[in-house]
């Protein structure tokens, strides 16, 4: 039985973390003999993550530059080469047959490393515009797998490979039915139903704009499965006590059942990272997408025109959300047949099988070996 050292560099966010432990499960099912070691950012939450999907992860005292407060960037300089010099010790030490980068701070110096000691790489991009660290790495690395077209102006043709994002397994795998699921949060088949997604550290927009029009929502007969966020769950529910909200809301701070939520979900209202994208173009969902403003060089607003050009979701700013997102959801959930069309819209950019295919292009890249 064949078997490989695979490292695997990034995190940040779920949008990082959970394609990179969908590519590891798919490389581990094909090669179980495989050992497979993460490495991240110190104090990030794929610190946490990583372990609790049971790999095992080394953390490095990489992070990003302050734009805000240029001093603080002697420390980040110096955290950068430091952590420069820790990868390459762990990559001598480890000797990893590949090396995949997913994003995120840990992914720069890791990656850098291995392509200075010509172990073979590859890079996952997952937005629609490129950020600055994925296209300095784009020179060096050997293979770019990326999920939107056209990204030739971001990275050398030749090695980019159209693969998609990997979703959850349990997303990938799902046949939830729509009745169980909404029984599920102990809501009714007979009323529309909204699944709003804070985003797993929270979005504090989102949630404001949506405590702001409950009652017209409400008043509606529109039921919502409302994920907080955890740092935001404290003060919504703050927010929420003493509420008759009329058995039409279901609130909490994380759904452990994402294939129940979207099973139950007639349109689904969220941020526009490129994993939850993925996930809505796997399921065929109609969405309302509020791109956060505070990711770097605004990848999000990018990755929603990428979805709304084709006419396959509506996008609100984050500056309009808490006037405009209400309407926007009274308009668009009872109208059936621009629901039907957003979602055989947004279905056609689905890829299916993402991280097979990224497998399938880290074993051609060990192979060549």
């Amino acid at each position: 039985m064949k078997s490989y050292r695979i490292m695997i560099s990034g995190g940040g966010t779920g949008g990082h973390i959970f394609p990179a432990i969908a590519v590891a499960r798919a490389f581990g099912l094909r090669f179980p003999a495989s050992e497979i070691l993460f490495v991240g950012a110190d104090n990030r939450m794929e610190m946490e993550r990583v372990p609790a999907a049971g790999y095992r992860i080394v953390g490095l005292p990489v992070c990003g530059f302050d734009r805000s407060r240029k001093l603080k960037n002697v420390s980040v300089l110096f955290k950068l080469f430091k952590s420069l010099r820790m990868a390459k010790k762990l990559l001598r030490t480890y000797q990893p047959d590949l090396v995949v980068g997913v994003g995120g701070y840990a992914s720069g110096p890791t990656l850098w490393a291995a392509s200075s000691l010509r172990i073979p790489t590859l890079i996952q991009e997952q937005n629609s515009y490129a950020g600055i660290t994925n296209k300095w790495l784009g020179k060096r690395v050997d293979t770019v797998c990326v999920a939107y077209e056209g990204m030739e102006r971001f990275f050398p043709a030749r090695k980019i490979v159209l693969t998609g994002n990997p979703v959850r397994k349990e997303l990938e795998e799902t046949s939830e039915e729509k009745e169980k699921a909404l029984a599920y949060f102990r809501l009714s088949a007979e009323k529309k139903t909204v699944l709003v997604l804070g985003g797993s550290l929270g979005a504090r927009t989102v949630n404001r704009s949506v405590l702001n029009g409950l009652d017209r929502l409400l008043d509606a007969g529109i039921q919502l499965i409302w994920q907080t966020g955890r740092s935001g769950y404290d003060l919504i529910r703050q927010q929420l006590e003493g509420k008759d909200t009329r058995n039409l809301l279901w609130c909490s701070g994380f759904i452990s059942r994402m294939d129940c939520a979207y099973a139950a979900a007639d349109l689904v209202v969220s941020r526009a990272g490129a994993g939850s994208i993925a996930e809505l173009c796997l399921l065929k969902k109609p969405a309302i997408l509020i791109p956060s403003p505070n990711v770097a060089e605004d990848h999000q607003t990018k990755n929603a025109l990428a979805v709304a050009n084709r006419d396959a979701a509506m996008v609100i700013a984050d500056r309009d959300a808490e006037t405009q997102l209400t309407d926007g959801i009274l308009n668009l959930v009872c109208d059936t047949e621009r629901l039907h069309v957003f979602g055989e819209q947004i279905g056609r950019l689905a890829h299916l099988r993402s991280a097979e295919r990224i497998v399938d292009e880290m074993v051609k890249l060990i192979v060549k070996e």
